[in-house]
């Protein structure tokens, strides 16, 4: 009969010293016990967390496909409800009742195409491509104060362009702005902790754009602008105090524009008073546009089926569209067009927030800040929130150029998440490469005793 050494006793180390020699480490699998399990948790949910807040460093092209796809979406729902919204209006005036949706096809189309074109550029490109952006968004923007120019709603803010079609130079400005800053802050990056160097040139220079703008009487825009600065000089890291200050005098500034006009003071009076009982005034818009929301309930009254759009709100294709899908889609409508903006903002707060470029950041950062708060501002005025402004719905009222701009920022930020795309297939193909090595036989190597 054999004695059997007591197992505990022999896998009890004599000493520490002869347990773990000196100089050597001891290695533990992922696998070979609690410590070595936690250790594998720890990095398998930093490896999700990564993954879902985008900072990781192999992203998948979630990104790039969320802009395109919400993008596009919006957009078509843009052309139906110009179709909806304006074809009793074209009727009324002897043409087509597809006459409007036509044209704003003609210039989704070219969106399209334009963007497509700038999602292929590089951060480098655009760079080059600053200076005489904010030249072409000047001279366009002097260009209403000439012969070409043509006031409409009594903003002079638009320009004659070939073909009996009208343009508005202050598109093409938000795009131009957004560049040009976010090219002259990186440049500066490491003098930005100095006030002066945030100051200077990017207040002039976007000062003289909006200027501009207001010297065209179109505060709803001049406000955009003044929204495109405020993210471009937070996206660089501007302190807090510089917000406020700003802040305060512009809206001193907006104020002093409002108690000057006759016009704006009194729909700023009617917003105050909130009451609908006359709706013959300035406050006959903003009424039927909330009779229009109103009266579509959850589910709408049926697409085209529109009671409002009949002279009852003027614009009713342009600034108070988004009333008009709560009139034919009901409250679900409306949900899925803030449904679409917001995936539309997470897909480029995700894309802006990893990107190591500061040029990136501020550029990406300056279209989301345009295209999100202008979308917020239309609906909050369709809805009573806030004062009436004349701020179209971006990718979905109806306006050629205001269309095409948009679509071609989207490609901007499309330009910015495509290194996404890629990343996820060589991710793919990283991990069937690795799951391959996992199923192949392993040689008989080091085994620890």
């Amino acid at each position: 009969m054999v004695n059997t050494p007591n197992r505990e006793t022999s896998r009890k180390p004599a000493s520490k010293a002869s347990a773990r020699p000196t100089g050597s480490r001891k290695l533990r699998s992922p696998e070979a016990g609690p410590e070595g399990s936690q250790t594998g948790l720890r990095l398998k949910a930093k490896a999700l967390l990564d993954r879902i807040e985008g900072t990781g460093q192999e992203p998948t092209g979630f990104s790039y496909y969320l802009i395109l796809g919400s993008a596009l979406a919006l957009t078509a729902i843009g052309l139906l409800m110009v179709l909806s919204s304006s074809a009793v209006e074209s009727i009324a005036d002897g043409e087509s009742p597809f006459s409007l949706f036509l044209k704003q096809g003609v210039f989704a189309g070219l969106g399209i195409v334009v963007m497509l074109i700038l999602s292929r550029l590089s951060p480098e490109t655009y760079q080059k491509l600053a200076w005489p952006a904010l030249a072409v968004s000047v001279v366009l923007l002097l260009l209403v104060f000439t012969p070409l120019g043509e006031s409409v709603g009594g903003n002079r803010n638009w320009i004659k362009l070939p073909g009996g079609m009208t343009g508005q130079p202050s598109e093409v400005a938000k795009l131009g702005m957004s560049l040009w800053m976010a090219t002259v802050l990186v440049r500066k990056e490491h003098l930005l902790r100095d006030w002066k160097h945030l100051v200077i040139p990017v207040i002039p220079g976007a000062g003289l754009i909006i200027g501009l703008v207001l010297l065209g009487r179109d505060l709803g825009t001049a406000m955009i602008l003044m929204l495109i600065l405020a993210g471009a000089m937070f996206f660089a890291g501007a302190p807090l105090k510089m917000f406020v200050s700003a802040g305060l005098v512009a809206l001193a500034g907006v104020l002093i524009m409002v108690v000057a006009s006759p016009n704006r003071m009194g729909r700023i009076t009617m917003w105050l008073d909130q009451s609908c009982e006359v709706t013959t005034g300035l406050n006959m818009q903003s009424c039927n546009g909330l009779f229009a929301l109103a009266s579509g309930g959850w589910w709408g009254v049926g697409l085209g089926q529109s009671r409002q759009k009949y002279n009852w709100i003027p614009e009713a294709h342009n600034d108070y569209i988004f009333a008009i899908i709560g009139e034919e889609l009901g409250l679900l409508g409306t949900f899925v067009v803030v449904l679409l903006f917001g995936l539309l903002a997470v897909a480029v707060v995700r894309t802006v927030m990893r990107q190591n470029d500061t040029f990136v950041r501020i550029f990406g950062g300056s279209i989301m800040v345009w295209i999100i708060g202008q979308a917020f501002l239309n609906m909050g005025v369709v809805t009573g929130l806030l004062p009436v402004v004349g701020v179209p719905l971006p990718f979905i009222s109806y306006g050629g150029s205001a269309l095409t701009i948009t679509l071609a920022a989207v490609g901007v930020l499309l330009s910015f998440a495509r290194p996404d795309a890629r990343a996820g297939r060589n991710r793919a193909r990283k991990r069937a490469r690795n799951l391959a090595q996992r199923k192949a036989p392993q040689p008989a190597g080091n085994i620890s005793k």
